[in-house]
């Protein structure tokens, strides 16, 4: 597993801020060493990153998969470059050709990796992370591969975007309050991050399940039946009932809507049973990267057995689950489920378990 984010730069020390509750700052941006766009730098490091602490070997990575999070990943980029055509035009390099896609991700990591078995990118606005790792499982299940390399590179937004966001009352400049009476938005950072997924070998914690379902309509309005069938549906496909979920990791962003949609979602799968908290409370929304993002902190809390708290969390919503509060809790959670919701009606979830569940 490998992490960039406003928490840390590593697991270890992502693991110890979530732990202390740490609250990064806004506006959080990654920094990548290269020429390429943003996304691409980024997720090659996490990559590496990842791949090292896996211990992958050459013969591994010959055969591996790898799969991109994300879409429309490199707007500010586009903008910047749109500007300079607009003043001069012979000023547009011809590498565009190639940065301005999101595949060039895809093509940057396998050469920084030796990645080069299968390659795709898969695109679902904020939920993004949570596909990849769908889709990177199921290329495992289906005997396709026995490894996969998920990486989930940092979004940039120009301020056309942010205008928009923050416009539309989906984004605050403020303080992100995960199902709070006070919340007023997401905060917007940039995240990356990067998960190998095995068939066999030495698990920091198995993924046993996952589901989606769409709401069927375009749109940013929320839908709880759609998030708890996502649910349901991860929870079959682990075999494991609501009842021996111990945990979730919310997708929690701090929206006004999304987090009355997801906590009436949570209360219809789960009841009051499960201790709760949003990651995003902590380290901001990466977008793309925040499923991935999330997926890590659930493992670090499996693996170290606390819940991280909910640190802005002073009024809870009246119909909200069994929220963690503003301290860590030392559960030893087992068992654990991680939300992911996005535009357009895309609602993903994943079933974890510690290792010795299984």
């Amino acid at each position: 597993m490998a992490v960039r984010n406003a928490l840390a730069d590593t697991v270890p020390a992502f693991a110890d801020a979530l732990a202390a509750g740490v609250v990064a700052d806004p506006g959080f941006t990654v920094t990548a060493p290269g020429r390429s766009a943003l996304p691409a730098r980024s997720g090659a490091a996490v990559a590496v990153a990842a791949m090292r602490a896996a211990g992958l070997t050459a013969a591994e990575l010959e055969s591996a998969a790898l799969v991109v999070a994300g879409n429309n990943l490199a707007l500010d980029y586009h903008a910047g470059v749109w500007q300079r055509f607009n003043e001069r035009p012979g000023s547009v390099r011809p590498s565009h050709a190639m940065a301005y896609l999101d595949t060039d991700v895809l093509g940057v990591v396998s050469e920084a990796t030796g990645i080069r078995g299968e390659g795709c990118t898969v695109g679902g606005a904020s939920a993004s992370g949570t596909l990849a790792v769908i889709a990177g499982a199921r290329l495992i299940r289906s005997g396709e591969v026995d490894t996969c390399v998920v990486v989930a590179p940092a979004n940039e937004l120009s301020g056309a975007e942010r205008r928009a966001l923050l416009s539309s009352g989906a984004m605050t400049e403020g303080v992100c309050r995960p199902f709070d009476e006070a919340r007023d938005g997401f905060c917007y950072v940039q995240a990356a991050a990067s998960v190998v997924l095995r068939r066999r070998g030495q698990a920091l914690a198995w993924l046993s399940g996952y589901g989606q379902r769409l709401d069927g309509r375009r749109g940013t309005a929320p839908d709880p039946s759609g998030q708890a069938e996502a649910m349901r549906r991860a929870l079959a496909d682990a075999g494991i009932r609501p009842s021996a979920v111990d945990y979730v990791n919310a997708h929690g962003t701090g929206s006004v809507a999304g987090d009355a949609a997801e906590a009436t979602a949570l209360v219809d799968v789960f009841g009051t049973g499960p201790l709760v908290n949003s990651t995003k409370g902590l380290v901001g929304h990466g977008l793309g990267a925040a499923g991935l993002t999330e997926l890590i902190a659930t493992i670090v809390q499996l693996r170290d057995g606390f819940v991280h708290p909910n640190p802005n969390l002073v009024t809870p919503l009246p119909n909200a689950p069994r929220l963690a509060g503003r301290t860590s809790t030392a559960t030893g959670p087992r068992v654990a489920v991680s939300n992911s919701v996005a535009f357009s009606g895309i609602n993903a979830a994943l079933v974890l378990c510690a290792p010795d569940t299984r």
